[in-house]
């Protein structure tokens, strides 16, 4: 009945040809209207899997009660004193902008610090600097009565006379002269100069934390737009721009977080789509060529292939609402796929043409031979896709759905519109055979040698089964990301900075004691390097610390109140200072050597330079050691008056990032180690979930996405072979013939997993929807040739089947080699191993299943135009 059903529409199509193109033509027209009005891609990544599984809950309950900012910009300098100077700016500046920022907080600067940061620090360290500080009273009070570069040129001269007193000795000098030096090289060599007086105080190179601050950023973001956060990105970029925060400090803005990284990816998947697309369609030309040989045939399955993607399309738009970082894929999918089942009803076409000049018995007996295994792998194809449809992971499940409705909609246009287009186009009628002749010998020599064929198919598989216990899977999504994006480039960077992962875990306890009690306990884990609570930030030995800043305050109020100041200084008194600073670092260099000495040489004969120099260079000078000068002096006097800290007194916006009004507390637990190394960050995820089921945060996230998707897989995987074997039990009637369908297609699978290995390749979440292409292309491969050799067909291996086969699986190379060169990695991932398991079941389909099936079980002659009994499609 389904043959019969397949013959007269193809009859009807073909005689009522105009009606049927153009009815084709308007129905695309009409789906394309609406999905190019309908077209979106959600930029919601927490969709893609369901939210009902416990995990997921956990995750949105955390991300509602402590919403995480979205935007991180990382604020870089060359000294600490112009990294908090543009991190201040920016922050001030994006704060005048709320309809584009929610909020705005220094994580780790602002008033707060400014006032309160030698708290923070330990008790020996803190008296050590303190003491320090006391020790450099008469220099402090030189500068702060004199904050010029006059000022600085006299403490100079002080220093140096200290040293010709005795009182400092010569290789004192050498640290602050080598700073020194390096700053008077940039200004007389014209580059743009800076100089730290905190640098020069501690002793040492300041640290990264110390050159690098956060502004953290909640955006309002666009959802309407295919980058969310497009605007708020820009403006914080622009920003940065008219501040002139590189020109002026030598700052860099980066950005990362989730806002810029998703926007970064939506805008290379939405261009490698496009791209992918039209390259998937120029490929697919080239092969139809190859394989039809005839424009006006190529023009009848290119007819078929776009109406079927505009009416998918449409159809998935109207289902899901909006396609997703997986179901996106449909595209280049239904280019590689739908194709198929017009190139097979094409090549059987061409060999009745070959064998009947008359092209409308020529379509009724292709119909008639092709019909049923077109049918059959169609519905196997859909099966394959629709089983993703109850799985857990919505991503694929949409895709699955999208996919499987698109293979049936190719079916039904490859049955209409390639008949309907080839009758109106009539094509000449073909003059040689279609098929693969000169593959007789190989042919011949795979079924003398069957069983040694697949005996040995099989050991080689089987050996090589061990491989699959060393699959990985990758479930970290940063990967999946581009690698050169200015978004993942700053989070890979703050990776590798100690405390500054972001793949960590949390924690909601009842109350804060709780909280700091499950961080005590945590932070005992190996796989745990820190824990922080908001008792974190309430530092200890509050009280000693604060006797001893207000002790040094004491002794340093003076210097840093002068009763007077010294006015602005001309360049005459500029020079004069300058010139008796050289004089007296070369009364110190004098005829010794060492450290010191060296440097004082070195820095006086610059100082000469200087002074001989055009004004603008002084200017330039002054610019680079006056302003750190006087932000690091108010900055001190406001550190020498710290308030003791307590939760109250903390900045408010600190204590609801880490206290909920009902008392709540939030716990963070970072992973020891490199938290880009998968291995590292599983082990981190399994035993905080071990020590704490309720943990939440992007680490356990991460680990349980991977599980849920995995389990989804096999899920699925076990779901579409039962569908499948059902479907082929219920249309061949053979449990035998059930399985010689399905154990290449099995064996095909496993080849492929066992090359992901070998090849060191893992799985992600974007790449392993190869693994339902492999079950669908991969049955319907077989299919076809179950079909042939039930029908009695020899030769397969030469026959025009083979031809069609193979052609078809060039298609979808081709299609799925264009993504592989995407810029997206989760798309170049997928495009790889698509394609890695397009070759390796199609390889079992042409070279093994028909060694496998052996010998027909009743071989028959060569079909006629009057074999109306034969419902095959192979020569």
């Amino acid at each position: 009945m389904l043959n019969t059903a397949i013959i007269r529409t193809v009859d009807f199509c073909a005689h009522r040809r105009w009606i049927v193109i153009c009815g084709g033509l308007v129905l695309a027209a009409i789906a394309a209207a609406y999905a190019i009005t309908n077209f979106s891609i959600t930029t919601n990544v927490e969709a893609l899997i369901s939210q009902n599984l416990p995990w997921h809950q956990r995750q949105l309950a955390f991300a509602g009660e402590f919403p995480q900012q979205g935007i991180s910009a990382v604020i870089e300098a060359p000294t600490p004193e112009h990294a908090t100077q543009a991190t201040k700016l920016l922050a001030q500046e994006l704060a005048k902008t709320p309809d584009l920022f929610r909020s705005i907080g220094q994580s780790d600067s602002g008033e707060f610090f400014d006032r309160n940061g030698l708290l923070f620090q330990s008790l020996p360290d803190l008296k050590k600097n303190l003491g320090g500080l006391a020790q450099s009273q008469p220099l402090i009070g030189q500068l702060a009565s004199d904050p010029s570069l006059r000022g600085v040129m006299n403490t100079l001269s002080f220093a140096a006379k200290g040293v010709l007193g005795g009182q400092i000795k010569p290789d004192g000098l050498a640290w602050p002269l080598s700073l020194a030096e390096k700053t008077l090289n940039d200004v007389l060599s014209g580059k743009r100069a800076t100089f730290s007086w905190q640098e020069l105080v501690r002793g040492r190179p300041p640290d990264t934390t110390q050159l690098r601050h956060f502004i953290e950023i909640q955006p309002v973001l666009d959802f309407t737009s295919l980058q969310p956060g497009h605007k708020a990105t820009e403006r914080i970029r622009e920003t940065a721009a008219d501040l002139k925060l590189k020109e002026n400090l030598g700052a860099t803005v980066q950005l990362t977080g989730q806002v810029p990284m998703n926007d970064d990816q939506f805008s290379v998947i939405s261009h490698s789509a496009v791209r992918d697309t039209l390259a998937a369609l120029l490929g697919v030309l080239i092969i139809l060529w190859l394989a039809l040989r005839s424009w006006r045939i190529i023009v009848a399955v290119s007819l078929s292939l776009l109406v079927g993607l505009s009416v998918t399309a449409a159809l998935g738009l109207a289902m899901v609402g909006s396609f997703n970082l997986i179901s996106v894929a449909f595209f280049v999918l239904f280019v590689g796929l739908g194709v198929d089942f017009g190139i097979q009803l094409s090549v059987r076409y061409r060999t009745e043409r070959h064998e009947r000049d008359d092209l409308y018995h020529a379509l009724h007996a292709a119909a008639r031979k092709a019909g049923t295994p077109l049918a059959l792998a169609a519905a196997a194809t859909a099966t394959g896709f629709f089983a993703f449809l109850p799985t857990d992971y919505v991503g694929l499940s949409e895709l699955g759905l999208i996919a499987g409705c698109g293979m049936l909609i190719a079916f039904l246009c490859s049955i209409t519109l390639v008949p309907a287009a080839l009758a109106a186009l009539n094509p000449p009628s073909e003059p040689e055979p279609v098929g693969f002749k000169w593959l007789a010998p190989i042919d011949e020599l795979l079924q003398r040698h069957r069983i040694l064929v697949i005996a040995g198919t099989c050991l080689i598989v089987l050996a090589g089964s061990p491989l699959l216990f060393h699959l990985r899977f990758d479930f970290n999504p940063i990967n999946l990301q581009n690698p050169a994006a200015p978004s993942v480039v700053t989070y890979h960077q703050l990776q590798k900075s100690p405390g500054s992962s972001a793949d960590n875990a949390e924690i909601i306890a009842p109350s804060l004691d709780k909280a700091n009690a499950a961080a005590e306990r945590l932070a005992g884990l190996p796989q745990v390097s820190r824990t922080l609570t908001l008792s974190s930030f309430i530092p200890d030995s509050q009280d000693q610390k604060i006797a001893a800043i207000r002790g040094a305050a004491r002794s340093l109020r003076s210097a840093l109140h002068p009763r007077r100041t010294q006015p602005a200084p001309s360049d005459g008194e500029v020079v004069a200072s300058i010139r008796a600073a050289a004089s007296e670092l070369t009364k110190v260099a004098g005829q010794s050597s060492g450290p010191g000495p060296d440097a004082a040489k070195r820095v006086s004969a610059l100082l000469t330079r200087l002074a001989d120099a055009e004004p603008t260079v002084r200017d330039n000078a002054a610019a680079a050691v006056v302003p750190p000068l006087a932000a690091d002096l108010d900055l001190l006097r406001k550190s020498l008056d710290p308030q003791p800290v307590t939760i109250q007194t903390l900045p408010p916006n600190l204590v609801r990032d880490w206290l909920l009004p009902d008392g709540r507390a939030r716990v963070q637990i970072a992973p020891k180690g490199d938290s880009s190394d998968n291995q590292v960050l599983q082990s981190f995820a399994r035993a905080v979930l071990d020590a704490e089921p309720s943990a939440t945060g992007p680490a356990i996230s991460y680990y349980e996405s991977g599980r849920t998707i995995t389990r989804a897989f096999i899920e699925a995987g076990l779901l579409a072979l039962a569908a499948i074997a059902v479907l082929l039990y219920i249309a061949l009637r053979r449990v035998t013939d059930v399985l010689l369908t399905l154990v290449p297609l099995l064996i095909a699978g496993a080849v492929t997993l066992e090359i992901c290995v070998l090849s060191n390749f893992p799985l992600n979440f974007a790449n392993i929807i190869a693994l339902p292409l492999l079950l669908g292309v991969g049955v319907a491969f077989k299919i076809y040739y179950i079909m042939a050799w039930r029908a009695g067909k020899t030769g397969l291996l030469q026959s025009t089947l083979t031809r069609a086969v193979v052609f078809s699986a060039m298609t979808n190379a081709i299609a799925f080699g264009s993504m592989w060169s995407s810029e997206y990695p989760g798309m170049s991932s997928m495009g790889k191993l698509m394609f890695l398991s397009l070759l390796c079941t199609m390889a079992a389909a042409v070279f093994f299943q028909p060694v496998l099936m052996g010998q027909p079980r009743n071989i028959k002659p060569h079909d006629h135009d009057d074999d109306d009994h034969l419902p095959i499609a192979a020569e």
